[in-house]
């Protein structure tokens, strides 16, 4: 799922977030906090920046012309341009923009620098979207900026003239905010939903780069691969160098024009570097990496190949920096790719009960992520049985991905995520037996499922949850005990 999701709908803003009655969570004594202007709470916060409009979990997706930079930049500069106060690289794309964003601010760390990272969604908490040195900033931080940019969110909806500020521009205006705050060293952007449009799109950064484009989101970004990315080029600044990952030649011949309409250098990974696998196993993969500067022996924790393309891609984008005079030794290169920490991609969870069991958990959310995600099971993993917990979003190809995994005859437990846009259980198990599957349990709760799952399995199975990064966030919270955090109080676009 990427930042910003939309529905058909004109943004609206709700100066006060605290609506409804005992349905909404909020009680009287937080209201007179809020209007009082005291100390606000993260639950306060949360409140305040969730119950925008939040086109992530809209249930809606209106054409990508709804979006526009014009409300984020507006906001930006009555936050003082925070946006260009840090340098900054910004990254793009379909598939491995989040794997490759932890990478290459994990390379920077390492070396020392302090440095700011913005992805999304989040798993189980707000705050996971706005790291510091790979730390998520505590709930004092979150509430301290919220505060910061609440009286600008409100102005600017009320009196901007382009509608009411939405969760993914309120969240984005807050990384800024923060990262000009602690005086960081470096921010690195994730780019939300395709690149032209995101609310990411206003920085001038030091280097952006493009990772493996599939189709993703078509109702919003375009139906081909080429439309998709003229959409994540559009990132691409003037004179600034863009590193691209592997691509399809389609997806390549467009981003190579707007890189020459831009004179822009473009750094193509396929072209100047190489890799080769020395070992790999569902604890991680070493590899040699080849590059201009020379060779690199690195360890990651990231399973298969494709995260061997991304592991290429932040190398690139590091040595892109150190062109530039980024101090930038290789030592920490290899120590950022072996330290990064990106959970929920192809992660293996330990399971509570005695006598572990084999659960892993994958955020593949579209046919190509789920091929990928085949590819590396059949590679890394040992297994007789698989038992696959799936639920996918609406809008995101259920067949598609279930096809890709029928080859590994899965016995499957369909199921619904919390998200409000998951398809529920019912579909997705009709679905999977349409295409000839086992399904063996059906239900509209991932934590049951993910009990019953663990339940039949053995110590010779392995259990699989995927279908979309929220299935794979609430099989964690099951098994780790992790308090999810909700948001009764959300505004939902309106068509």
């Amino acid at each position: 799922m990427d930042g910003q999701d939309a529905g058909e709908y004109t943004p609206r803003i709700l100066s006060i977030l605290c609506v409804g009655d005992e349905n909404s969570g909020c009680d009287m004594q937080s209201r007179r906090t809020m209007q009082s202007g005291t100390q606000l709470s993260y639950e306060g916060a949360l409140r305040r920046v969730m119950g925008l409009a939040d086109f992530e979990r809209s249930t809606h997706s209106p054409g990508h012309s709804s979006f526009h930079l014009e409300r984020m930049l507006l906001l930006m500069e009555e936050l003082e341009r925070a946006h260009l106060a840090v340098p900054t690289v910004h990254i793009a794309g379909t598939k491995g923009k989040g794997s490759t964003s932890a990478l290459t601010a994990a390379i920077l760390t390492a070396h020392g620098y302090k440095v700011g990272l913005y992805t999304s969604p989040h798993l189980h908490s707000a705050t996971e979207r706005i790291r510091v040195d790979g730390l998520p900033v505590t709930q004092q931080e979150f509430e301290a900026v919220v505060d910061r940019i609440w009286p600008v969110v409100e102005r600017i909806g009320e009196a901007g003239g382009f509608g009411g500020v939405t969760t993914f521009e309120a969240m984005t205006a807050m990384a800024f905010v923060h990262f000009r705050q602690i005086e960081a060293d470096f921010q690195v952007m994730e780019v939300g939903l395709g690149g032209r449009l995101d609310s990411t799109n206003i920085v001038q950064p030091r280097v952006c780069a493009i990772t493996s484009i599939s189709l993703d989101h078509v109702a919003t970004l375009g139906d081909t691969i080429a439309k998709i990315a003229f959409e994540k080029a559009g990132i691409i600044k003037e004179d600034v160098p863009v590193v691209v990952a592997p691509q399809t030649e389609e997806a390549m011949a467009v981003i190579t024009d707007v890189a020459y309409e831009r004179a822009a250098p473009l750094l193509s990974v396929t072209e100047r570097f190489s890799w080769n696998k020395r070992r790999s196993d569902m604890r991680g993969q070493a590899f040699t990496l080849t590059t201009p500067d020379g060779a690199y022996e690195l360890e990651t924790p990231l399973i298969g190949d494709y995260q061997m393309e991304n592991v290429a891609t932040a190398v690139a984008v590091a040595e892109t920096l150190r062109e530039q005079g980024v101090e930038l030794d290789d030592s920490s290169i290899v120590r950022g790719v072996r330290e990064v920490h990106w959970p929920a991609r192809l992660q293996v969870l330990e399971t509570p009960e005695e006598g572990s069991k084999l659960l892993v958990v994958d955020g593949a959310h579209n046919p190509y992520s789920m091929e990928r995600l085949v590819e590396t099971l059949r590679s890394n993993f040992s297994y007789q049985r698989l038992i696959l917990i799936f639920g996918a979003l609406s809008g995101h190809s259920a067949a598609g991905m279930l096809r890709a995994l029928v080859p590994l005859s899965p016995q499957v437990l369909a199921t619904h995520s919390r998200h409000p846009r998951s398809a529920s259980g019912t579909t997705v198990a009709q679905v999977a037996t349409e295409l000839g599957m086992d399904v063996v349990f059906t239900s509209e709760n991932v934590g049951e499922t993910t009990r019953h799952a663990l339940a039949m399995a053995t110590e010779n199975d392995l259990v699989l949850g995927t279908g979309s990064l929220s299935v794979a966030a609430e099989v964690t919270e099951e098994v780790q005990d992790i308090p999810p955090e909700l948001y009764p109080y959300m505004s939902m676009p309106r068509r």
